[in-house]
C-alpha cells in the first residue's frame, strides 16, 4: 500500500478555541498537581510506548492527551508493512523522550476502535490531541517524513493547545507514573461501572452525577453519564413501533428524537446524526432547539473527539446558519 499523506493544517480546523483554551487549562492543572504532589511524573523510557485496547481507550489515550501528543499505531500481526513501520515508531517515541506516546491498538482485536477511526487499510497511524482526533499518514511511509509530519505534531501540541509532553526520567521504574496517577474519582467511577454491570442506570447516573457536581469538566464522567441517561431512555422502546412512527412522521420531533437514540444505541451513528441534522433542517424554534440539544447529547455519548461527531458538528452548523 502506498503512503497517503495528511496535511496537519487539519487540525486547527478540528480544535475550536473553546477546547484549545481547555486543553491548556488540563495541562497547566495536571502539571501543577504532579508539583504538589512532590513528584515530577516523569516516566521510564519503556512507558513511551504502550498497547491499548478498547477498555482501556478513554484513560490511555483520551485522558493522556491533555498532557501529551498520542500517536496512535493501528497495526495486526499478519501485516508485513506493520512490521516496518512499527519499529521505526517505538525507536521515534524514545529517541523524541515525551515530546509524544505511542499507543500501538491491533486492529484485529479492537475492531470497533478501528471503525470509529475510520480505518481503511493498515497500516495508519492517528494522533490524539487535547481530545481531538487527526490523521497523521497511512501506509508504511518513510522515516524523514515521519520525522516532519512528528514535529509539526509536537509544535502544533505545544503551541495551539499548551502541551508540552512528558518528563522522562531513565532511572524510572516502567509503570510507577502511572500507579501515581490514580485519580480522585475512582471509586465513584468504579461503582458506576459497577452498576451499569448489572444493569442499575439510576445507580450508574447518580454515581456520574456525583463526580460531575465536584468537577462539572470531568470528560470520564460526561461521557458515562451521557451512555447512561441514553440507554436509560430506549430502556421501555418498542423498537419496531418507533421506527414505524418515525417513518410515518418525518416532522414529528418527538418520533425522530426516539428513532435517533436506537439508532446510536444499535451503533448506526451516522444514521443517528443525520436523522437529527434532516430534523433541524425540518424545524424552526423550540423545537429546532430541541433536537439540537438531543444531537449535542448524543456527540457526548459517542465521544467529541470520534472524527464521525467532527463531521456531524459541521453539518449541524450548516443547517443552523
Amino acid at each position: 500500500m502506498q503512503p497517503r499523506n495528511m496535511s496537519m493544517s487539519g487540525v486547527v480546523d478540528l480544535a475550536a478555541v473553546k477546547a484549545a483554551q481547555e486543553a491548556k487549562a488540563k495541562a497547566e492543572q495536571t502539571r501543577a498537581e504532579a508539583a504538589r504532589q512532590g513528584g515530577t511524573g516523569a516516566v521510564a523510557p519503556a512507558d513511551l510506548v504502550i498497547d491499548v485496547d478498547e477498555a482501556g481507550f478513554e484513560r490511555d489515550v483520551l485522558q493522556r492527551s491533555a498532557e501529551v501528543p498520542v500517536v496512535i499505531d493501528f497495526w495486526a500481526e499478519w501485516c508485513q508493512p506493520c512490521k516496518q513501520l512499527s519499529p521505526v515508531l517505538e525507536r521515534l517515541a524514545v529517541e523524541y523522550a515525551g515530546r509524544f506516546l505511542l499507543a500501538k491498538i491491533d486492529v484485529d482485536a479492537n475492531q470497533m476502535l478501528m471503525q470509529q477511526f475510520g480505518v481503511q487499510g493498515i497500516p495508519a497511524v492517528f494522533a490524539v490531541v487535547a481530545g481531538q482526533a487527526l490523521p497523521l499518514f497511512q501506509g508504511a511511509a518513510g522515516e524523514q517524513q515521519i520525522r516532519q509530519t512528528l514535529d509539526q505534531l509536537v509544535q502544533v501540541a505545544e503551541e495551539r493547545f499548551g502541551i508540552t509532553g512528558l518528563s522522562v526520567d531513565p532511572d524510572a521504574q516502567p509503570g510507577a507514573a502511572a500507579v501515581e496517577q490514580a485519580g480522585p474519582y475512582d471509586a465513584a467511577l468504579n461503582a458506576a461501572a459497577d452498576a451499569l454491570d448489572a444493569g442499575d442506570l439510576g445507580g450508574a447516573v447518580r454515581a456520574y452525577k456525583n463526580v460531575l457536581a465536584d468537577d462539572p469538566g470531568h470528560p470520564e464522567a460526561k461521557l458515562g453519564l451521557a451512555q447512561a441517561e441514553l440507554l436509560q431512555r430506549v430502556q421501555g422502546f418498542d423498537p419496531q413501533k418507533v421506527r414505524q412512527e418515525a417513518a410515518e412522521k418525518p416532522k414529528d420531533v418527538d418520533a425522530q428524537i426516539a428513532a435517533a437514540d436506537l439508532d446510536l444505541v444499535g451503533g448506526h451513528v451516522e444514521d443517528a446524526f443525520g436523522r437529527l441534522i434532516e430534523t433541524v433542517q425540518r424545524t424552526v424554534g423550540d423545537d429546532r432547539d430541541t433536537v439540537r440539544r438531543r444531537l449535542l447529547e448524543l456527540f457526548e455519548v459517542v465521544g467529541p473527539e470520534d472524527p464521525r461527531v467532527v463531521g456531524a458538528r459541521r453539518a449541524l452548523a450548516r443547517a443552523l446558519f
